[in-house]
């Protein structure tokens, strides 16, 4: 069977390949029973979708007979052409994995564009060592370091509203920070190499922690009960309960005042928040506009 012959099979057949190449590039591997959950089809139609796939592409998916699964080949190269924004929803949100095709909107629209889309092949070099709980060997370019060689142990997809990021424990400055997934380059993954516990997700204290914010209309804008109906304010107040690791980038892409007396101006801040202490100890506060911390409050009395 040749690439030409890839149009010639059923639009559901094509979407179950569509999404065996989604799992095992992204993910790291793929069993019948993957197929048949998502798919509702029979075992046997399973095993012939992934017949169909390695006899497209051969050198994409070899068989793990210890796990019993199919898993990422070493020539892999990609049969569909998946655009990011599907990948990231797939992963993210969990559909959107059929057949990449171009399909006509139902209305029209326009989306704003983010800073930079990440490349697909460093997208599932991370996402396969989220997966599959493994440490990634990186390149990484940094404004303040430059270029670094680094191991990293990511756990977990941020988006701030412009651009993606790896949470991830950092084993050279031995902190959990986010790795800007455009930065990395010559991502490897470690497969098999063990994690220490002092590496693993639930020792981030900023993903563990949960900070519960109140939002109120900004004061020194006009309109206030538009403002509350925008944001389905219930009592004048909107309450958000979020990861203190990502506080501050939602809290920027919501211009919210997040100063104690409300000084910011301009009329992208209709949002201010009550409590700023609600803040302390977020270690990337630093991004919310307007905030200064309590030390910095006492040292301008």
């Amino acid at each position: 069977m040749t690439i030409n012959q890839l149009a010639e099979l059923t639009q559901p057949q094509r979407d179950r390949l569509a999404f065996v190449e989604l799992r095992v590039r992204f993910i790291g591997d793929i069993r019948r029973q993957d197929l048949v959950s998502r798919f509702g089809i029979q075992s046997a139609a399973a095993t012939r979708d992934l017949a169909v796939y390695k006899e497209l592409a051969p050198g994409n998916i070899d068989y793990d007979a210890k796990a019993k699964c199919y898993v990422l080949g070493v020539d892999f190269k990609p049969l569909f052409d998946f655009l990011p924004e599907r990948v990231l929803s797939w992963l993210t949100q969990g559909f959107g994995d059929g057949e990449p095709s171009r399909l006509k909107a139902w209305v029209a629209s326009e989306i704003p564009l983010r800073l930079n889309q990440p490349d697909l092949d460093v997208l599932a070099s991370v996402t396969r060592a989220i997966h599959q709980g493994s440490p990634l060997s990186i390149e990484y370019h940094s404004i303040s370091s430059g270029r670094t060689e680094r191991g990293i142990v990511p756990f977990a997809l941020i988006d701030n509203g412009l651009r993606w990021h790896a949470r991830a424990f950092d084993r050279k400055s031995q902190e959990f920070r986010d790795f800007v997934i455009t930065r990395i380059r010559h991502p490897v993954v470690l497969k098999g190499q063990p994690v220490a516990v002092h590496e693993m997700s639930d020792q981030d204290i900023q993903w563990t922690r949960i900070v519960e914010l109140e939002l109120v209309p900004h004061p020194d804008q006009p309109r206030p009960e538009i403002t509350e109906m925008d944001y389905g304010m219930r009592d004048g107040v909107l309450r958000m309960k979020l990861r203190a690791a990502t506080a501050g980038y939602i809290l920027r892409k919501w211009s919210v005042d997040c100063s104690p007396d409300h000084s910011l101006r301009g009329y992208e801040f209709r949002l201010w928040l009550r409590d700023h202490l609600a803040l302390y100890g977020v270690k990337n506060a630093v991004l919310a506009p307007g905030y200064r911390s309590p030390d910095q409050n006492k040292g301008e009395q």
